[in-house]
């Protein structure tokens, strides 16, 4: 068998890999590896299309309007997440003042409670008297 039959006959079955047909196909549909769109059928019909081509280069624009969109989004997301983490922490010193206050009340009404019973001990020993 001559060199060039040899080397096109390893290149055949090197391309007749599941991997390499699927390629071949997308290319003789005139597609790039990049396109997700079905192929779009050619002839047929009376040369009017409704359907608007889609180019590689209104398909990046659009994925860029979509990256665009995204860090939009994430720089709006940590804003609000900073907004609300001070928010978070205004909210625990109130919560913190208030348990203090709550504190501060609580040993005085014992404080009160012990005077009252205090005078009411000294009532009854001026009645037993």
């Amino acid at each position: 068998m001559p060199a060039k039959k040899v080397s096109r006959k390893i290149f055949d079955d090197a391309c007749n890999t599941p991997q390499h047909l699927g390629i071949l196909n997308i290319m003789k549909q005139n597609r790039t590896l990049f396109d997700d769109a079905p192929p779009v059928k050619k002839g047929g019909g009376n040369g009017i299309s409704n359907k608007k081509e889609v180019t590689p280069l209104d398909r990046l624009k659009n994925l860029e309007d979509k990256i665009v969109g995204a860090i939009e989004k994430v720089k709006a997301l940590k804003e609000e997440k900073a907004a609300l983490e001070l928010k978070i922490k205004e909210l625990e010193a109130r919560l913190s003042d208030k348990d203090h206050e709550i504190e501060k009340l609580q040993t005085e009404k014992t404080t009160i409670k012990s005077q009252v019973e205090g005078l009411l001990n000294e009532l009854d020993t001026l009645e037993v008297v």
